[in-house]
C-alpha cells in the first residue's frame, strides 16, 4: 500500500534543508555544524536551574516581555522593535510569511543559507538568486532592480565573508521599496552589526541567534529587530500559528545570556583567536582560506580534492561539512572553530593525511 497517497501536492514539491551531521558515535573532533566549543555562561545555568520547578505546569509569558526588554537595552532601541521565536530559524520563517510574500521575486545569493530557498518553496514565495563575484563576495550593486525583497547573511554562510556597514547602509539608501533582511548568526565573530541602522531605515529587518555566540544551540533561540510596523506582522503571523513561542527556560536562558557581557566577550575572543591560529597553519600546507568574520571558515587545499578530505577526516573521528553543490564550492570544506586546542589537534591530522 503506498502510504504516500495521503501526503498533499506540496510535500512533492519540497527539497527539505539537510542539517550537519548529529552523530551518535563519541568523535575525536566534531566541527560541521557551527557550534560553540564553550559552554554557556554560568548565569544562563543558574537560571535554568532557577526556573525548573513547579511553575514549568504553568504556560510561558506570550509576550516574552523581560526577554525583550533584555534585548532592547542591549541593543538600545525600543522593546518594540524587538520579536523573539524559538531559533532564528522560526523567526526567518515568520519573516518570509508575513514581509517577504509579494507579487515580485525576492532576491538573495546563489551560495548562501540553504533555507532560503527550503521557506520559498514552502510558502509559495517567487525568489531569484544571485551569483556571488568571482571571490565569492556578495555584490549589492546587483540587488538593486525591482524585488519583493531581499535577505542576505553577514557574514554569509558558508563562505563566512562579511559585508561591511558602509556598504550595507549604501544599498538601504537604494532600496527603500521593498524589505531587507541580514540574517547576523555570526555577526559577533567579527563582522558589523547593522543593528544601529534600524532607527534609521524602516524597511531593515535584522535576524540574530543565540546558538552560535551564546552557546545556546540547544535550547532553540532568536530574535528580530526591525520598526514596530515590521514587528507587529511578525506578532501577528506567530500568534497565528503558536502564541506561546518561547518557553520559561528559554526565556531565563536568554535574559542571563544577554546579561553576561564579560563571559560572552571572553569566549568570543578565544574562538576569534583559535580561526586566525587555524587560518595561519592552514595556509603553511598549502590552503587557500576565505576571509572569515564567522565562527567557521570555508577553505580549499590546492592540490588535494575536498571530499577526499572530508572522507579521511571522517575515517580519523573528525567531522567537517562538505557540500557537493552547487558546483562552485565542491571543492571546499566548511570547518568549525573549536578550541585552540581542538584546532591544534585538527592541524596535526591534517598534516599526516597530507603526507
Amino acid at each position: 500500500m503506498n502510504k504516500r497517497k495521503y501526503w498533499s501536492d506540496l510535500v512533492y514539491q519540497l527539497t527539505p534543508y539537510t542539517p550537519g551531521e548529529q552523530p551518535k558515535d563519541r568523535l575525536l573532533l566534531k566541527l560541521n555544524t557551527n557550534e560553540n566549543p564553550y559552554g554557556p555562561s554560568p548565569l544562563v545555568i543558574d537560571a535554568i536551574n532557577n526556573v525548573t520547578g513547579d511553575n514549568l505546569r504553568l504556560y510561558p509569558d506570550p509576550e516574552s516581555d523581560l526577554l525583550k526588554q533584555a534585548l532592547a537595552d542591549y541593543y538600545n532601541i525600543p522593546k518594540s522593535f524587538v520579536f523573539v521565536g524559538n531559533g532564528s530559524d522560526e523567526v526567518l520563517a515568520f519573516i518570509f510569511q508575513s514581509l517577504l510574500k509579494k507579487n515580485l521575486p525576492i532576491l538573495f545569493p546563489d551560495i548562501t543559507y540553504s533555507f532560503y530557498p527550503t521557506y520559498c518553496s514552502l510558502y509559495g514565495i517567487q525568489y531569484d538568486t544571485i551569483s556571488l563575484d568571482k571571490n565569492f563576495n556578495i555584490n549589492l550593486d546587483d540587488y538593486l532592480y525591482e524585488n519583493g525583497g531581499v535577505i542576505f547573511p553577514n557574514p554569509n554562510a558558508p563562505t563566512a565573508i562579511p559585508k561591511s556597514l558602509f556598504d550595507i547602509e549604501q544599498f538601504l539608501k537604494r532600496n527603500q521599496n521593498s524589505v531587507a533582511v541580514i540574517d547576523e548568526a555570526y555577526v559577533d565573530f567579527g563582522a558589523e552589526s547593522a543593528v544601529k541602522l534600524i532607527k534609521k531605515y524602516d524597511n531593515l529587518v535584522i535576524t540574530q541567534s543565540f546558538s552560535k555566540s551564546r552557546s545556546l544551540a540547544g535550547l532553540r533561540l532568536g530574535c528580530a529587530l526591525a520598526h514596530e510596523e515590521l514587528i507587529q506582522a511578525l506578532v501577528r503571523v506567530k500568534n497565528s500559528f503558536n502564541s506561546y513561542s518561547v518557553d520559561r527556560l528559554g526565556q531565563e536562558a536568554g535574559i542571563a545570556a544577554i546579561k553576561d557581557s564579560s563571559y560572552f566577550l571572553k569566549t568570543r575572543n578565544a574562538i576569534i583567536e583559535a580561526r586566525e591560529f587555524l587560518v595561519q597553519e592552514l595556509s603553511k600546507m598549502n590552503f587557500k582560506i576565505l576571509p572569515s568574520a564567522a565562527n567557521f571558515i570555508f577553505t580549499k587545499h590546492n592540490k588535494v580534492d575536498a571530499e577526499e578530505l572530508f572522507n579521511k577526516l571522517r575515517d580519523v573521528g573528525i567531522l567537517v561539512r562538505h557540500f557537493n553543490k552547487p558546483k562552485r564550492i565542491t571543492r571546499y570544506l566548511r570547518i568549525t572553530i573549536g578550541t585552540t586546542e581542538e584546532m591544534k589537534q585538527l592541524v596535526l591530522i591534517l598534516k599526516k593525511i597530507l603526507e
